[in-house]
């Protein structure tokens, strides 16, 4: 789709809905060429730190905060909320930097999908993992062909968020029920993303999730581990697990690569390293040893190998510089964004259908493709 609204270079102010996120923005920003200058929160005492310590203007009400004079926003609120926000940023011609989970339904995916469209309009899923430097690595080798065809991936999330159900004081948290509340992978985009990009121009056509049921903490609807097959268009799969409740150190970028050339596995940790081997290192499979990724990196994307301090002390790994620019860059060029709309709501999905999946002995359910301009019969999900 042909973009509107394109900005000139240096120009593009942003505003921020989170006053978490809009505190660290200036430094995630840092030589990129946006300019913060507003910040929304509905938590007051907050709001009001965040923006006397930045001298921008503070809103507490989001209508009031999409008025001011500004050409993108960040939506950083919890992820129930992001759907609303980013289609009335759009409908008020704000490009949209989206924090994940894009949508909490499929038929609000529908909607944001095709607001993208209508207003033409920058939206971009902020998927930090895929900006991690060692899976930019696997995503360039990937793309050189230094594995061969590949055809299975995974990627964990084990994470131990209880804690995180409540807000200091003991007030009930969004997270009881958006996350910890549901059941099946509710947060598939970080280990999901990065293997997307390295299987290409691949689509999801279906999902099948397991679960163990709540063993750990029981008062929690979610389960203590799923596991998520996802199936692309073409056969290949990819192994999701997801795990926020066991009681574990966390691991939460674990990630595998299959090829006919070759393969890559990231740190389980205890001293392990990222490793991969290819076809040709040794005589056979029978003395196939790993070897360092680090002896790679010329693989790595140049701006990575030559990143200043500053951008390497932004968050993630300094990957939260790369998503901020390669933002910037699409809104000034027009072209379409790393993760684009169609992205966000397609790994979202899996989120979504991993429930009715899990609920259902592990049924298949079949992903829409976001990629095509559905009639109303054709926004179903197929059992």
């Amino acid at each position: 789709m042909a973009m509107q609204n394109i900005v000139k270079t240096g120009d593009i102010r942003v505003g921020v809905l989170g006053a978490f996120r809009g505190e660290s923005f200036p430094r995630t920003a840092a030589s990129s060429g946006m300019k913060l200058v507003a910040i929304c929160d509905n938590f007051e005492v907050r709001l009001e730190h965040v923006s006397e310590n930045l001298g921008v203007k503070g809103y507490l009400d989001f209508d009031e905060f999409i008025e001011h004079d500004m050409d993108a926003i960040v939506v950083a609120a919890p992820f129930h909320l992001h759907a609303g926000f980013a289609m009335k940023a759009l409908d008020r011609g704000k490009h949209v930097l989206s924090e994940t989970s894009c949508n909490v339904t499929l038929a609000e995916g529908v909607e944001l999908y095709r607001k993208a469209e209508d207003t033409g309009l920058c939206y971009m899923l902020a998927e930090n993992y895929c900006y991690i430097p060692e899976n930019q690595l696997i995503r360039k080798m990937a793309e050189e062909g230094l594995f061969g065809d590949v055809y299975f991936g995974e990627g964990e999330y084990l994470h131990e968020l209880s804690a995180l159900a409540r807000y200091p004081g003991g007030r009930t948290s969004w997270r009881s029920y958006w996350q910890l509340g549901q059941r099946g992978n509710f947060y598939p985009t970080h280990s999901l993303g990065p293997v997307m990009q390295w299987f290409g121009n691949e689509r999801i056509k279906s999902v099948n999730c397991f679960g163990t049921r709540g063993h750990t903490a029981p008062e929690f609807r979610q389960d203590d581990t799923t596991i998520t097959m996802v199936t692309l268009e073409s056969g290949k799969l990819i192994k999701l697990r997801l795990d926020c409740l066991s009681q574990r150190p966390h691991n939460l970028t674990y990630y595998t690569l299959q090829g006919t050339l070759g393969c890559y596995e990231a740190p389980r940790g205890l001293g392990d390293q990222h490793k991969i081997w290819l076809k040709g290192m040794d005589e056979d499979t029978d003395r196939a040893k790993w070897r360092p990724l680090s002896d790679y990196y010329s693989y790595l994307p140049d701006r990575y190998r030559n990143a200043t301090d500053e951008q390497k002390s932004a968050g993630h790994w300094g990957g939260d510089f790369f998503i901020v620019r390669d933002f910037m860059d699409a809104v000034e060029s027009g072209a379409r964004p790393p993760v684009d709309i169609y992205d966000a709501c397609e790994w979202t999905a899996v989120a979504l259908l991993s429930e009715l999946s899990v609920m259902n002995g592990g049924r298949t359910m079949e992903v829409p493709d976001f990629r095509k301009v559905c009639s109303k019969d054709g926004q179903i999900t197929r059992l």
